[in-house]
């Protein structure tokens, strides 16, 4: 192991101190906080989804700063373009009197991109965005063009029942390391929010990290150690998410039309070492599995139509199978 425990122990500190000076802005919303930096630790992306006004936007825009990242924000609406998000290539005259092209590289060339309200796009922009988040590339007219180190997607969706939103495709789904769900603030979150944000006073964040130590944070995430039973754990819950197979949980069986794939699985081993270092530890527990089974899993799975007609979501069926897979239970 390159890095040493109290290494691990340092690095904790200062994400945490990198938490604080987040919520010195953001008030309340502990789950999404750590889950969206969980996924930052991890290299991968994120989707959080909830109702307009609950601050998503503002807390992916607080972390950028905290962390010192470049940051550009796209707004999706249903007459986005695709060029609208990679950048398009024009013609300029040359001093020498002749034409070229010349790329004009678009929002996505940043290392934080905020993907505002992503379901209110069509199909077709939202697979812009595809290649970027898969392969951190972008091909336009045949010249592919690398990403910024590191990069991530943090998008926002509305619940997908609110007028005016497309659902977003399985495989980019998919592509998301997690789906954070924020919810309502409590109301003495409120009152909070309300002394923050009608008042004098502004809150001035400070740059808690820079590039070189996220990315020193996220070598250590991959260090983090996974023995045999966590790995073998974590494969038994994205097995179980798969309602074809004869040993499949009645429950399962019943609510699922399809699980998780092998993304998921990387997924959840992943971001359960993103906990673990936020824990100061250098090794994946069981709580560290059971804790990202949810947010990892519940935009892999798609329930049938008895599932959503019985008003079941796909957190409802992960609980079951948390239970049932720590049990040993099969059936």
């Amino acid at each position: 192991m390159a890095f040493t425990e109290q290494q691990y122990v340092e690095m904790s500190a200062k994400l945490h101190q990198v938490k604080e000076e987040i919520h010195r802005f953001i008030v309340g919303q502990e789950e999404a906080i750590d889950y969206t930096l969980y996924a930052v630790l991890a290299d991968g992306h994120a989707l959080l989804e909830g109702l307009p006004g609950l601050g998503k936007t503002m807390l992916i825009r607080t972390i950028s700063e905290v962390l010192d990242l470049s940051f550009s924000r796209i707004q999706f609406t249903p007459d986005l373009m695709p060029a609208d998000i990679t950048g398009t290539s024009m013609i300029e005259r040359t001093p020498d009197g002749k034409q070229q092209f010349t790329f004009q590289p678009g929002p996505i060339f940043s290392q934080m991109v905020l993907a505002d309200e992503i379901n209110r796009a069509t199909p077709k922009t939202q697979s812009a965005l595809l290649e970027a988040m898969g392969e951190k590339t972008v091909t336009i007219l045949g010249d592919t063009k690398k990403m910024a180190k590191p990069f991530f997607v943090l998008a926002t969706q509305n619940p997908i029942e609110m007028e005016g939103t497309y659902p977003l495709p399985e495989a980019q789904m998919d592509r998301f390391l997690c789906k954070i769900l924020v919810p309502y603030p409590e109301k003495s979150e409120l009152m909070e929010i309300m002394k923050r944000t009608t008042g004098a006073q502004e809150i001035g964040l400070q740059k808690m990290m820079n590039t070189e130590g996220l990315m020193e944070a996220q070598q250590m995430v991959k260090e983090v150690m996974v023995a045999d039973e966590m790995l073998e754990f974590a494969t038994d819950l994205v097995v179980a998410t798969h309602p074809e197979r004869p040993d499949a949980l009645n429950e399962v069986k019943q609510y699922a039309m399809y699980g998780s794939g092998p993304r998921g699985l990387q997924s959840l081993i992943k971001l359960a070492k993103a906990r673990a270092l936020m824990n100061g530890r250098f090794h994946v527990s069981v709580a560290d599995i059971k804790s990202v089974a949810k947010p990892v899993l519940r935009h892999r799975m798609l329930l049938n139509y008895e599932g959503e007609a019985s008003g079941k979501t796909a957190d409802d069926v992960i609980d079951v199978i948390l239970e049932k897979v720590q049990q040993g239970v099969s059936k």
